[in-house]
């Protein structure tokens, strides 16, 4: 089924109306709404919204002047569920996205009946004694830089897919809705300012703490070998953490919903459906 663009406010998204349970789905860093393209076709019955996070995909930057902190996507989400009217939602989350999913269900549990996250439980941290060295990084790296301008769409995919588990095909579906044409070529649209380092983080026990606070139940699907993007080790303690807890973990990289959508797309309209009513009468 061809998606539907949509505005949702400030925001961009595509929209699949395949069913009545309402699922927003959260992309990862410098990634965009396309990211679902292939696991959409696995998840019929669901009323799906891939939403492009503000300076990703074609949602408009922050304004001049404004960092993008992590807890800033919180509220984008909750604003995104309002334009949507939808009372209570599930969301389904890829890396940045499943972090920001995690929050958002601790902080606002009266709006989430289920998530579904890849590669994504809970944000990066940080130990206490590096909270100086962070704030360094953060000063002396936070500079606007002269953009990269590539040839054509091809281009720019494979830059993408260099150094990364993406993949040609995956880089393009992304490259599609997220370069810009200029003078000389194609860049990456992104906002630059999405690569500045942040000048803080969650420390782990503060993680430990948001992912006990999650009330809805809660699927977490790892890429294997483990590691990629939080160690195994710290992996294992966060899922432990949440108290309504289902974990699948399949062989794959950090962009496991775009290269095998067949082997998580049944799992996951399935935790939705067990968990959510057919019926969305109050909604």
């Amino acid at each position: 089924m061809k998606p539907e663009a949509v505005r949702l406010g400030p925001y961009a998204g595509l929209r699949w109306r395949q069913g009545d349970i309402p699922v927003l789905a959260l992309h990862g860093w410098l990634d965009n709404a396309h990211s679902f393209l292939p696991l959409s076709a696995m998840l019929d019955g669901l009323d799906l919204v891939a939403l492009d996070f503000p300076g990703h995909g074609l949602s408009a930057a922050r304004p001049a002047g404004v960092r993008y902190h992590f807890d800033d996507y919180v509220f984008d989400v909750l604003g995104a569920l309002d334009a949507l009217d939808w009372d209570r939602a599930c969301l389904l989350g890829h890396s940045l996205g499943g972090a920001v999913a995690s929050i958002t269900a601790a902080a606002a549990p009266e709006r989430i009946d289920a998530l579904a996250l890849i590669e994504g439980l809970g944000p990066l941290s940080m130990p206490v004694t590096e909270t100086a060295a962070q704030w360094r990084k953060a000063v002396v790296r936070s500079r606007r830089r002269k953009r990269r301008i590539h040839a054509d769409l091809d281009t720019a995919a494979a830059a993408r897919a260099d150094n990364s588990d993406l993949g040609l095909e995956a880089a393009l579906l992304l490259a599609r809705r997220g370069v810009v044409e200029v003078d000389g070529g194609v860049r990456w649209r992104h906002d630059e300012r999405l690569t500045w380092p942040s000048a803080h983080r969650y420390t782990e026990p503060q993680v430990l703490e948001l992912l006990s606070a999650i009330e809805c139940p809660v699927l977490s699907i790892q890429a294997e070998p483990r590691g990629s993007v939080v160690p195994e080790a710290l992996a294992r303690r966060r899922f432990a953490a949440i108290c309504r807890r289902h974990g699948l973990g399949l062989p794959g990289g950090h962009h496991l919903h775009m290269h095998h959508p067949n082997r998580i797309g049944p799992a996951i309209k399935e935790h939705f459906r067990t968990h959510v009513p057919s019926s969305t009468d109050s909604r």
